[in-house]
């Protein structure tokens, strides 16, 4: 679990991070440099969810060796898919990443909202239904393992 008082935004409890795999944590479908290690260092603090319709076929070779639920999106939706997932987690206590039109919903649904803008870009929409936007998922990630950080980017 984390816990951290934020002044005006309040006392959070965290039990889970959502997170979407390509164009949030991926390129190409590479995880990038340092993702790996923050991720295992954040299965100290929380439970670790990826959801993805998995473009590049390539997220549980990717993940491989990482304490996490997996989770490949099939079907339409997406965006409603992420959203429930989230919702059944008990989205007060939810951190979620996404970079996608269809991350905007869990984004928006999640405690904590966190848009991560790579090569790929990030949509208009997601940035909208985050409470935060971050160059790259190490940075994104650092928020929990530096919760100073955190605290200094949500305070009112």
């Amino acid at each position: 679990m984390f816990e951290l008082d934020i002044p005006g935004f309040g006392n959070i409890r965290l039990e889970h991070i959502v997170s979407d795999f390509t164009g949030t944590l991926s390129v190409d479908g590479q995880l990038l440099p340092g993702v790996m290690e923050r991720l295992i260092k954040i299965t100290d603090l929380l439970k670790v969810h990826i959801l993805t319709a998995d473009t590049f076929g390539k997220a549980k070779e990717q993940l491989q060796g990482l304490e996490c639920v997996l989770h490949i999106l099939t079907g339409e939706n997406h965006d409603i898919q992420k959203e429930d997932y989230v919702y059944n987690l008990g989205n007060s206590s939810v951190l979620a990443l996404g970079n996608g039109v269809n991350d905007r919903r869990m984004l928006h649904c999640a405690k904590i909202g966190i848009a991560v803008c790579l090569q790929e870009g990030c949509s208009v929409d997601a940035i909208r239904s985050a409470d935060i936007l971050v160059k790259s998922p190490t940075d994104a990630l650092d928020l929990l393992l530096h919760p100073k950080r955190l605290k200094a980017t949500l305070r009112f």
